[in-house]
Formats: structure tokens, sequence, C-alpha cells
């Protein structure tokens, strides 16, 4: 077995591991998750990501299985790693691509856990008009999140393959997220509402699922009269899963515009997805209070809609992963200082 299939199944094998801890250690009861307990798991989280990078950077070369100069060039050539190599020493040129490899993840991360953001605006939404008990948020964001690795895993690898095949499809990609960023713009401060009755998801439930009427608990599934029903709170498991379907759309281009090297946008995605529901607990109370980062949210699609567009001659002009981080930062950073020095005016009636 080559050191490449042992890395990839170690990282699954720590993730099912990691998820299994989660919901069986630390919440065995169903419960309002606290804001230390939030803060504690958040630390945990992004730690685990920051180890993760220090991995790539020691231990990259196993990732590919690199132990020669020409395996080496193969990979970077074949994900297109923007480096430049040294023919002979073999060394400084494994050197300078693991630096690479680390840094793309750990601009991927950022940019993933920035977007997830927006994902929470919309959670938050998605609780209160269904009346979701807030001691049932964390198995809802449970078993949403592992539904969402599944999609990632799928759309991740299907779209290197595309990209691979059809260069082409990086400038759609592109265009997407520009587009996708300007209209974040302009409808930034438009209140979004939630149609219970009439949600897509809903009256697709209700025509192919037998539907009860009332919460049971924390169950998804419910036996009345021998007859298999399913829950409103399953109802809204459907709908959290098809919500990160939509944002996903647009984060995984997003992450494509900083490596094309499908491993690193499939560690990148879900570090920041597992890290996800320890955030929402987090912002949950004081996510109204960042009114600016929707906007900010905005101009970095709208920078990385462009930075695929003309990725051409930005490597020609010396832009590195580096350049984009800094830039990345330096968004999110603004618009949340913003949020904070100019807080958002209350109309008082």
């Amino acid at each position: 077995m080559s050191n490449e299939i042992i890395f990839f199944c170690s990282f699954l094998l720590f993730m099912v591991l990691m998820l299994a801890i989660d919901l069986g250690l630390f919440n065995k009861k169903d419960h309002k998750v606290s804001m230390k307990e939030a803060a504690v798991m958040s630390f945990i989280w992004v730690s685990f990501a920051i180890g993760f990078y220090f991995l790539l950077l020691t231990e990259g070369q196993l990732l590919h299985d690199i132990k020669s100069y020409a395996k080496l060039e193969e990979v970077s050539i074949g994900n297109f790693h923007h480096i430049t190599l040294i023919p002979d020493d073999f060394e400084k040129s494994l050197a300078l691509y693991k630096q690479n490899l680390a840094l793309e993840f750990l601009t991927g991360y950022v940019i993933e856990y920035a977007l997830s953001v927006d994902n929470i605006f919309v959670m938050v939404l998605i609780f209160s008009a269904f009346g979701v008990d807030e001691k049932y948020y964390h198995r809802v964001l449970f078993w949403g999140i592992v539904g969402a690795v599944l999609m990632r895993f799928i759309f991740i690898f299907l779209g290197s393959t595309l990209i691979n095949e059809f260069g082409w499809i990086l400038y759609v990609f592109g265009a997407f997220l520009v587009y996708t960023g300007i209209g974040m713009f302009f409808n930034r401060d438009e209140e979004e509402k939630i149609d219970t009755e009439n949600h897509r998801v809903v009256r697709f439930a209700s025509k192919y699922f037998a539907v009860y009427p009332e919460y049971q608990g924390n169950k998804f599934f419910i036996k009345m009269d021998g007859k298999k029903m399913v829950t409103p709170l399953f109802i809204v498991l459907l709908i959290v899963e098809v919500t990160d379907l939509i944002f996903a759309v647009d984060s995984i281009p997003a992450i494509f515009a900083v490596t094309k090297d499908p491993y690193i946008v499939f560690f990148s995605n879900i570090f920041a997805i597992l890290g996800l529901r320890s955030m929402f607990f987090l912002l949950v109370n004081v996510i109204h209070k960042f009114h600016y980062l929707k906007l900010g949210l905005a101009f970095l699609l709208v920078f990385i809609g462009i930075k695929m567009l003309v990725h051409h001659w930005l490597s020609s002009w010396g832009f590195t992963t580096m350049h984009s981080l800094f830039i990345i930062l330096f968004i999110l950073t603004t618009s949340i200082v913003a949020s904070l020095i100019f807080p958002r005016k209350v109309n008082k009636e």
C-alpha cells in the first residue's frame, strides 16, 4: 500500500474518530451548548487545522508518495503547484514543494472558514423559523456536517477531474464567483426570510414522506400505528443539507483558485466544516454585530473570482499563494474591525 493511500485513509479515520468522540463523549445528552464549550471546541478544531499545516510542512511528501525528483516534478505540474523546482537539488525542491503545499492548505482553510460564516447567518434563520429547541441544534448540525462531508468529497474530486480535463472550466468558476460576489454586495442589506410552509424542501418532503406534524424530542423518525414517519426535525436537517449544498457551489470553486490539488481542497474544506458547528455556537448570539462581514465576503468572492480569471498573468508577475493569503486576511480583518468600530444604528420608534 502506497504512502498516499495510507495518508488519505489515516485522515479519514481521524475525521471519523473525532466526530465519534464529539458526539459520544462531549454530547451524551442533548443540551444547549454554552459559549465556553463552543470556544473550547473551536480552539480544538482550529488547533487541529494548524497542526495539519505543520504536518504538511514537514511530511508533505507522503501526500503523493514523492520519493524522487521525477515524481516531484510530475505532481507539481499535474496539480498546477506554482513553484520553481531546482533540478540539481531534490531536497531543496522538496522543501519548497512542502512549504507551498502547507500554505495552500492554510489559505484554502481560511477561505472556507470565512465563507462558512455566511452559512451561519442562514442556519440561525432556519432554526428560528422552524422553532427548533436550542438543545437539539447540535444534533441537527452534527448529522448535517456528516452529510456535507460526503457531498464535498464527491464535488471536490469531480471538480478536480473536470479541471484537469478541461482547463477552461477555471474561467467559468472565476466568472461565477465574481457574479456571486457582486450579487452579495448589492443584496447585503436585504433581510433574509424563510417561508416555513412554502419552502421547496418542505414541499418536497410533504410530497414524498409521511410527515408527523409535531416535534418528537431529538428524533428524526417515529413509528405511528405501524407507519414510519419523519419529524419536523428531519425536515430541518434536510434544509440544512440543501443549504450547505448551495454554499458548496461558491466555496469549492473558491479554493480551486488557490490550489488544484484535490487532496488539499478536500482537507481544507473538511477542517473548516468540522469547525463550523462549534463556530456556530460561538457566534450565534453575536453574529448580528458583524454587519460588514457580508460586504467583506462579497469583496472576497470577487477577488478570488478575478484571481481565477487572470491567474496566468498573476503567475507571470510573481503573485504567490502568500500574497493571496495576505489579501484575504486583510479583507476579513477590515470587515470585522469596521463592524466593531462602526456598529449598526438601531432605529428607536
